[in-house]
């Protein structure tokens, strides 16, 4: 190879590439504003915010101080198959990175043939010397495309930006994995709460059959008196196995949750616990803290930023293609004269490819990548919207579910108060034993209904820990694993 042409390639590349710094096609990416967030809260529910200083939710569940509800989320995190799903996809998205880096690298390709070949002694020309021959070929070819308009350099960010996308879905899916075993170990111990409010009631209602009994024996009531003692007393019974299929529902599903069988959670489980709620007020932060908190918003604009950088992707086929090419290799007819010097073989030089005319294909191409990135903002706005109002239908259910309770828990107090007034009065004769039965429903439907009521506001308070991004913004998405030799398969 003559120095000249050597000197020619050397400053034709480092001009191409620094013309590469200059020009780009497409659009530089800028951060959206998001669609018009509100100030403040709503007020409606200002009252329920007294008491929260900090707009930190990062573990979330440990402020229900309830130890098991914190052992199933750390099982959740460590065995959870969805979230080993999610995690995969990270990893599928970091190498597709790679992938798109590795088109503005020079590419080398090393390649060895062997040909028996005979030509046609039929035709005009006279045949060769030796026919049939040999031909052995060895050696290498090289490429090297010049990202003179910045087209590889835009699917390098369209691929690093799906990265960033992937690792939110991953942080997603925390944040619905940590909501659902929350939710579900809330209507665990809102069951066995429930199943002790009936078996207490169900004991009250015993007595009253007995009650009954002996005042029928004593010749003071009739018999319907009795047998709708029994009536009372077994439909009550029959609740609790309703309650407790309820409650094996839960805890199975708990088991999935964490990543085990049925009964993998009994031992956790079979102490009773009163239903987790938060100590104090909850921390709302402000409605632009969204925008940093939810995996969702921030999965929204990455995938933003990925579809913008594809309309300079597609751009770039307007432009010509610049590589600079070369081969080399080793020819000859008989094998032990392959490695020799007068078998050497090359070519070199720049080459360029463009696509002059296409019927429009580009320049459609180029729309579609605009509207799908318009449609990817409409997208991000719309995230934006339903995090607000999922925040404050979160916020009011709680304040609205709080006011409730105080009115139950007087009912409570009422119908307990009721109970034992009316059986006084119905063992002196002084009421009818219907006034007794009215009295013991309204009393364990209340006392259920409290139950219940409580139960609502630990699940109202998980849904807007949810809501509010689930304290993953900081959650760290696991390294890439070190890379295997490629000879070596992977494992199944």
């Amino acid at each position: 190879m003559h120095r000249r042409t050597v000197t020619f390639l050397f400053f034709a590349g480092a001009a191409s590439l620094g013309l590469t710094g200059c020009t780009i096609v497409g659009h530089d990416y800028a951060t959206p504003s998001g669609a018009a967030l509100p100030d403040a809260w709503s007020q409606s529910v200002a009252r329920d915010l007294q008491g929260s200083k900090s707009s930190g939710i990062a573990g979330w569940w440990k402020g229900f101080q309830d130890p098991t509800l914190n052992a199933l989320i750390d099982r959740a995190r460590e065995s959870n198959p969805e979230l080993q799903i999610a995690l995969e996809r990270v990893t599928e998205a970091r190498a597709q990175r790679g992938i798109a880096a590795s088109q503005g690298l020079p590419q080398v390709n090393a390649g060895g043939d062997y040909q028996r070949r005979r030509a046609s002694e039929s035709l005009l020309g006279p045949a060769p010397a030796q026919n049939p021959s040999n031909l052995y070929t060895a050696g290498f070819d090289a490429g090297w495309e010049i990202d003179l308009f910045g087209g590889i350099r835009r699917s390098v960010e369209a691929a690093e930006a799906s990265i960033g996308a992937r690792e939110e879905d991953y942080r997603d899916a925390l944040v619905t994995l940590f909501a659902d075993v929350a939710l579900n170990y809330a209507e665990y111990r809102t069951l066995e709460a429930r199943l002790a409010v009936a078996e207490s009631n169900i004991a009250a209602q015993r007595g009253s059959v007995e009650l009954t009994q002996r005042r029928l024996d004593a010749g003071l009531v009739p018999k319907i008196d009795v047998t709708q003692a029994q009536t009372n007393l077994a439909l009550s019974e029959s609740l609790l196995p309703q309650l407790r299929a309820q409650m094996t529902h839960a805890r199975n599903r708990l088991s999935t949750l964490t990543g085990g069988f049925p009964g993998s959670l009994d031992s956790l489980l079979d102490k009773s616990r009163p239903i987790p709620l938060p100590k104090s007020g909850y921390a709302a932060g402000l409605p632009a803290d969204l925008v940093r908190a939810r995996p969702d918003i921030r999965r929204a604009e990455r995938e933003l930023a990925a579809q913008t950088a594809l309309i300079g992707v597609a751009e770039a086929d307007l432009y010509p293609r610049f590589t600079l090419f070369g081969d080399f290799s080793l020819q000859a007819v008989n094998s032990g004269n392959l490695l020799d010097s007068r078998s050497r073989a090359y070519a070199f030089g720049p080459a360029f490819q463009w696509q002059i005319f296409s019927s429009g294909r580009i320049r459609n191409a180029i729309k579609v990548e605009e509207s799908r990135t318009a449609r990817a903002y409409s997208a991000y706005e719309a995230t934006v919207l339903r995090a607000v109002e999922e925040v404050e239908t979160s916020m009011a259910s709680i304040a609205h579910e709080r006011d409730r309770l105080a009115d139950i828990e007087r009912a409570v107090a009422a119908s307990r108060e009721t109970v034992s007034l009316i059986k006084n009065n119905y063992e002196n004769g002084l009421v009818s034993f219907q006034n007794v039965l009215d009295a013991e429903r309204t009393k364990f439907s209340a006392e259920d209904e409290e139950t219940v009521s409580r139960g609502q506001i630990a699940r109202h308070y998980i849904t807007l820990y949810k809501a509010l991004g689930g304290g993953t913004a900081t959650e760290l998405v696991p390294p890439p694993a070190a890379s295997q030799p490629e000879s070596k398969p992977a494992q199944p």
